[in-house]
């Protein structure tokens, strides 16, 4: 093994190039954590069209490089940038990557998404021959990436370049499985006898996910919580019993994040910056943010709630649903920020439209406005059916916008419950998954609101946690060293 341990991360996703959800940002900051204590870092993700059209100094690393999809021969460039002193390197095949979204449209996922990531996972060998990388940690990241571990250990099991590698893989969300037809298997370029319970098969279909979690060295995910979770029927996703066999390599490690980003004391995207010691600028944000949404300015000093989310069931908008008329028959106001399901798109912008002055959404992603939310709001609503990490309760308490929250997942590891009495705690949480639930636990927190002296302690207490990746790049660096371990014991 090197001095310097040589990881290399694979994601479909990383900002700042492409991004849907939480993965990319974890898999374009914490490689920069890593680096930062001492591993040496590389990341492999597609070259989508996004990238290209956006202000990136790509360069030329590779070309002509080449791999086979079942018996086709295909070949691809490779071009690098550079984030945060880190190398990120982009797998170049414009009939796979050069679409409009990262995984389809609302009309459904790309048909040949089964096509597109086995030729993501199977670029990584000709890219290290090319590049001269012999990794000590292959760090996978879900089922874009599962079939990596799968090809180190049979595939690829001869090859001199990764003797010596061991693979991580992460489950960001186990909801997401990568499942296609069988009849695609071939493509995989696999023996058929992985096509079984103890490989990818899937009640007939194959599934990249459970390749994953079977042959990679170590598995984690982003939560001790949803480590536990993901081991029970109710939030298995059928993968219980798999992930109960692999318990012993299963750990959760709950994601940073980058406060240079998200730091009401220097975001340059905020109305008026504010800290612990001067609370005042989060008022004015406060201000801006009713101003923009047509909210009554005579509600400044209500209480705002604010989410900024997918709008989809998992992130609890059923519940949402079922307590709007209780909820704004108060002295509140609610902004909404977010695009998902149809029916809550329609649901939600009804709503806006019947307590106009008092509730507002939009239905887009705007990173601007998220952050003004982040900054402006007195509350952050995250009542998730489940939750693997979770990042907005992260930033909310970072900017003295206490979370309410459903006690699951990542949200038990990272808010702690307020304690009325003794004035400690960081956040409002609720156990069972229904309306009622919510809204007594909601309740609550808007009669503590009108404390202005506890509300005030809360904020700081919640201003004052540190979740940055510097404890998170530590525990991963440890598990890396574990993983190598246990792998040459």
């Amino acid at each position: 093994m090197a001095e310097e341990l040589n990881v290399i991360f694979v994601s479909s996703e990383a900002v700042p190039f492409a991004k849907t959800g939480g993965l990319a940002d974890v898999a374009g900051t914490l490689p920069l954590a890593l680096q930062r204590i001492g591993l040496k870092l590389h990341v492999v993700m597609p070259l989508y069209g996004m990238i290209k059209k956006g202000n990136f100094a790509l360069k030329l690393a590779a070309e002509d490089l080449e791999i086979y999809l079942g018996s086709q021969r295909l070949t691809f460039n490779l071009y690098t940038a550079d984030s945060g002193g880190v190398p990120f390197y982009f797998v170049e095949r414009d009939e796979l990557f050069e679409r409009s979204q990262l995984y389809g449209t609302s009309k459904g996922d790309y048909f040949d998404n089964l096509e597109r990531f086995t030729f993501l996972a199977k670029s990584l060998l000709p890219l290290c021959r090319a590049l001269d990388l012999k990794p000590d940690i292959l760090h996978c990241h879900d089922w874009q990436s599962a079939l990596l571990p799968v090809y180190l250990k049979t595939t690829w099991s001869g090859q001199e370049l990764f003797a010596d590698t061991a693979s991580v893989f992460t489950i960001h969300n186990l909801a997401y499985q990568g499942l296609f037809p069988k009849e695609k298997f071939p493509l995989l370029g696999l023996d058929w006898s992985l096509f079984g319970i103890d490989g990818l098969e899937f009640y007939d279909q194959v599934n990249f996910m459970k390749g994953g979690i079977v042959f990679a060295d170590a598995v984690t995910t982003v939560s001790r919580q949803y480590s536990q979770e993901i081991q029970t029927p109710e939030f298995g996703c059928g993968l219980e019993g798999v992930l109960q066999t692999r318990a012993n390599v299963l750990t959760g490690i709950v994601n940073g994040v980058d406060y240079r980003d998200w730091d009401p004391a220097t975001d340059a995207l905020i109305t008026a910056p504010f800290d612990p010691k001067n609370l005042g600028g989060k008022t004015k944000n406060k201000q801006a943010l009713m101003q923009q949404f047509g909210l009554d300015q005579k509600l400044l000093e209500a209480p705002m709630l604010g989410m900024v989310s997918r709008l989809a069931d998992q992130k609890g908008f059923d519940l949402v649903a079922a307590i709007l008329p209780d909820l704004l028959a108060e002295e509140v106001t609610l902004v909404i920020l977010g695009t998902g399901d149809e029916k809550y798109h329609r649901l939600l912008s009804q709503a806006a439209e019947q307590y106009s002055g008092k509730m507002a959404v939009k239905i887009a992603y705007d990173n601007t406005i998220a952050h003004l939310i982040e900054a402006g709001a007195d509350m952050f609503l995250m009542p998730s059916y489940y939750e693997p990490c979770g990042l907005n309760q992260i930033y909310s308490m970072k900017y003295g916008t206490i979370p309410v929250v459903r006690a699951t997942g990542g949200l038990v590891d990272t808010v702690e419950p307020v304690d009325l009495k003794k004035k400690t705690g960081t956040g409002f949480r609720f156990e069972d998954y229904d309306s009622g639930a919510f809204w007594a636990c909601l309740k609550e927190a808007l009669a503590a609101f009108q404390d202005k002296t506890l509300w005030k302690k809360l904020m700081l207490n919640a201003m004052a946690r540190d979740f940055s990746w510097e404890t998170a790049a530590k525990a991963y660096e440890n598990l890396y060293y574990l993983t190598l371990e246990r792998r040459t014991a």
